[in-house]
């Protein structure tokens, strides 16, 4: 990672001006210094107005993830750690794994048929189970 530009898969980058980074306050227990020091990162990254290729903003904008808001934002927080340089790595790296999961070409299943063996061993499972089920109902008296 090279500190003016993020670069993805396929030889795609983005420039780090397009994304907007701020540092606030992280949440939860820390002591003293969680009062006092802006350790976390709000990472704001807007998909329509980068300059990624068309396919990938498109892409991007209909993966269904809980990061990119209706109005095409990725936003990331990161505060996994207690210094402000590791978070940002953090988020930056979350940002890159997003859009690379975005951009990997999924494979078309191919349809396939269970084997006959594994057909008999479902059937003999299912007979078994059926027994055992049988076995412990009510005895009824003759």
């Amino acid at each position: 990672m090279c500190d003016t530009i993020l670069t993805l898969a396929k030889g795609v980058t983005i420039p780090l001006g397009e994304i907007d980074i701020q540092a606030v306050r992280s949440q939860g227990s820390g002591g003293q210094n969680v009062n006092k020091v802006s350790t976390a990162i709000h990472l704001r990254f807007d998909i329509k107005a980068s300059s990624l290729p068309e396919p990938y903003k498109e892409r991007l904008l209909h993966f269904k993830d809980h990061r990119i808001s209706s109005d095409g934002i990725v936003v990331i927080k990161a505060q996994r750690f207690r210094s402000q340089a590791k978070n940002k790595a953090d988020a930056l790296a979350r940002l890159q794994n997003l859009i690379n999961d975005v951009l990997a070409e999924v494979k078309p299943r191919k349809a396939t048929r269970p084997t006959l063996a594994s057909k008999t061993k479902r059937l003999e499972e299912k007979n078994l189970h059926s027994r055992k089920k049988i076995l412990r109902g009510k005895i009824v008296a003759e």
